[in-house]
């Protein structure tokens, strides 16, 4: 089978101008803006990976941090209008540091923390305010000893030295 080869050359050039045109166009718009505590320079796909990940810890929607856009249409991401934005933005390099400190994070060549310790679901678990009460105390094991706050008095029934709680007493 004999292949023209002037057709074969022009496949060939338009092949080229084609990848040339493909790789040399402008990048997107819809790349991430206004990011203060996230790399410049992370790919789209992952910001919205860190998203997806921050609201399922939070268990929150993206309009909680972010406002709505001007036109009433969607969400405007990259506008500072609600405090929870900066809010979230604090507690990312909370967590940053608490790893680096603590937990010796990585980090890898985009700056993002590689494996952590301690992450947003790690005091939210699923809630957009974390509880910040202390757990009720029970008696037991690691509660409070019998008899009160105070306990017995050191000596007595109960306590260091002193005969077992319901021993007879000595006169």
């Amino acid at each position: 089978m004999f292949i023209n080869r002037k057709a074969l050359i022009a496949i060939g050039l338009s092949s080229i101008v084609t990848i040339v045109s493909l790789t040399s166009m402008a990048p997107d718009d819809d790349a991430p803006k206004n990011l203060k505590v996230l790399p410049k320079h992370i790919p789209d796909r992952q910001v919205h990976q860190i998203m997806r990940t921050w609201s399922m810890s939070l268990g929150v929607r993206c309009n909680f941090c972010h406002a709505a856009s001007a036109d009433g249409k969607g969400l405007d991401f990259a506008s500072d209008a609600k405090p929870e934005k900066e809010m979230a933005r604090h507690m990312y390099k909370m967590m940053g540091k608490i790893n680096q400190k603590y937990f010796e994070a990585k980090k890898d060549s985009l700056g993002m923390v590689e494996t952590s310790g301690v992450n947003c679901y790690t005091c939210h678990r699923g809630a957009s305010h974390p509880d910040a009460k202390l757990p009720e105390m029970k008696m037991g094991p690691g509660g409070p000893p019998p008899g009160g706050p105070g306990g017995p008095p050191p000596g007595g029934p109960g306590g260091p030295g002193g005969p077992p709680p319901g021993a007879p007493q000595k006169q």
